[in-house]
Formats: structure tokens, C-alpha cells, sequence
């Protein structure tokens, strides 16, 4: 593949020529060389890249991304890691639909306050037992 310079792969790939700088100061990219004061990659950093963004919305760490690369070798994916992080996300997953059908129910409730709503009452009681705790409410339901 070609070299582009910093600033046609920050427009290329979406993400700041900073974080890109901030990206090989981590060992997460490497630039192959320079161009006057600018910084050089191959166009391959594009994919390496997308894996980037693809592991950070997934939950992953940087450290955790860089461990899954290789310098001029193919990502090492970690399969044990995916599971855990895919347990991880099903538990956020849970947390949200619970809070969401909260909102919902507090949204529709006809209970002329919701603090006389039995359900919203139990709502705000598994919010105070919760604080600080990690493990979420049954999805679909207001326990």
C-alpha cells in the first residue's frame, strides 16, 4: 500500500492527527517515516485503525488492543477476552433494557404522583440497594 501522511490519514480514518500521535506514543501505531515534519504511515494503519475503534466501542481497553497487536503480524485476538468482554456487554445490556422499561413505566405510569406508584417505589428502592453494587436488575422487569 502507499504512504499517506498524519493529516490525510486523520481525514481518511475520522481520527484526530492528536490521537493519532497519541496512538503511536502508546505503541498502538507506528509511522514509517516522516515527510518534511509530518509523519508517515502506510495506508494498512487504516484497518488497524478501524480495529481500534471497533475494540474501544466494545468496552476494550488500549492497553488491552495493544496486546492484541503484533508489530508486522496479524492481531493475536485473545478468544477467552472476547467472551468475557461479550459477558460484560450482555450484563450492561441488561442494565439498560431495566433502566429503559423504568423510564418507560415512570413515562406512562397513571398514578397521579409517582411516588404513590407501587412500581416506581420498588424502582427506587433497587436503585438505593444497588448503589455502588454491580449486579443488575432482571431485563424487562422492575423488581
Amino acid at each position: 500500500m502507499k504512504a499517506i501522511d498524519i493529516a490525510e490519514l486523520a481525514k481518511r480514518s475520522g481520527t484526530p492527527a492528536s490521537t493519532l500521535r497519541y496512538y503511536e506514543e502508546r505503541g498502538l501505531i507506528q509511522s514509517i517515516g516522516r515527510r518534511g515534519l509530518k509523519r508517515v504511515f502506510d495506508a494498512a494503519v487504516l484497518n488497524r485503525l478501524a480495529l481500534i475503534t471497533l475494540g474501544q466501542g466494545a468496552g476494550f481497553s488500549l492497553d488491552e488492543i495493544r496486546a492484541m497487536f503484533a508489530t508486522d503480524a496479524p492481531p493475536r485476538i485473545d478468544r477467552q477476552l472476547l467472551h468475557s468482554k461479550a459477558d460484560e456487554l450482555d450484563l450492561s445490556i441488561r442494565r439498560m433494557i431495566a433502566l429503559r422499561n423504568g423510564l418507560r413505566h415512570a413515562a406512562e405510569c397513571p398514578a397521579p404522583d409517582h411516588m404513590e406508584c407501587p412500581t416506581f417505589q420498588r424502582l427506587i428502592k433497587v436503585a438505593r440497594g444497588r448503589r455502588g453494587r454491580t449486579a443488575p436488575p432482571k431485563a424487562g422487569r422492575i423488581v
